[in-house]
């Protein structure tokens, strides 16, 4: 195939065709391309499914954005409707050790899993961000495959839909864990990126940036080379604020500041931070720091 031919993934049977897969179910596949009997070469996958890969070998290389991953034996990478990725295996061969979960989200709507899907950030990571995991994690994966397999394998009753979603659920808590601990286990990487966004957020406001003028998420992200949500997680995990809450308690933190140190009124103070409205810095002041900024000058310098 050509390198810009793209296959959209918009069904479980799209996907089992192009590897020359058995479809059992329309909406949920448990995959193992060791049993491919076609090799797809090079090409763009357009996902309309979610999808869930465990690589136990080196057999191919994705394309995420401008950037290709080789990604290592024994990670797990996810993909999200609305991805797209360049897969190539030229070269490779044709039945790789892959193994893995797809399902469409026609599949678990209804279920207790359509309100918590969103909560999975992983699936909004990049290649790069994929999770590693020990032989344990590895088992604990695998064994979650196979119960979801013997529910496929089970003729369809009353109880089917909901066991596979809530054993997909399983899956996917399992996996948060896993990231978890591999943020924890990364603790010394991600305090360096931490100390970097605290840095250039501190070098910002130094020169005198206003409310408008402070990057977004995104950008801070974008500079520590990471997608913005595995930053903000990162973030959230390693200070327990937000990435969007460090940004706003430095700008109380330099509203403070201001009022403490100088006679400037409010609303100039306010003004000069980038608000459109005082009112907006009041509210936005008490909200963080339970007090006015009328009544914190007043606690601090009382002889104003």
């Amino acid at each position: 195939m050509e390198k810009d031919y793209t296959v959209k993934l918009d069904s479980i049977d799209a996907y089992n065709r192009l590897f020359g897969l058995t479809t059992l179910h329309p909406l949920v596949s448990v995959i193992d391309l060791k049993k491919a009997t076609r090799q797809i070469g090079r090409l763009r996958m357009n996902y309309g499914v979610y999808a869930i890969y465990l690589k136990n070998g080196v057999d191919c290389s994705l394309k995420y954005g401008r950037e290709y991953y080789d990604y290592q034996e024994g990670s797990i990478v996810t993909f999200s409707p609305g991805q797209i990725i360049d897969v190539d295996t030229v070269g490779k061969p044709m039945a790789p050790d892959v193994v893995g979960l797809m399902f469409h989200p026609d599949l678990i709507c209804g279920t207790p899993l359509a309100s918590r899907i969103g909560s999975y950030g992983f699936f909004n990571y990049s290649q790069r961000e994929a999770v590693h995991l020990s032989d344990a994690e590895k088992k604990m994966f695998l064994e979650c495959l196979g119960r979801i397999s013997v529910e496929l394998a089970h003729p369809v009753d009353s109880h089917s839909a909901e066991l596979i979603s809530a054993n997909i659920q399983l899956l996917l808590e399992y996996l948060s864990r896993f990231y978890d601990r591999q943020f924890i286990t990364r603790h010394k990487v991600n305090s360096s990126v931490v100390a970097a966004f605290e840095k250039e957020l501190s070098e910002i406001y130094a020169a005198g940036a206003t409310v408008a003028e402070v990057p977004r998420v995104s950008y801070f992200a974008e500079k520590a080379h990471l997608t913005p949500r595995y930053f903000g997680d990162l973030i959230k995990r390693e200070t327990g604020n937000t990435a969007q809450e460090i940004i706003t308690l430095r700008i109380i933190a330099e509203a403070k500041r201001r009022l403490a140190s100088t006679d400037a009124d409010i609303s100039s103070i306010a003004y000069d931070l980038g608000f459109q409205y005082p009112q907006h810095f009041t509210r936005l002041f008490k909200r963080v720091s339970g007090k006015s900024p009328k009544v914190f000058r007043d606690e601090f310098c009382p002889d104003n």
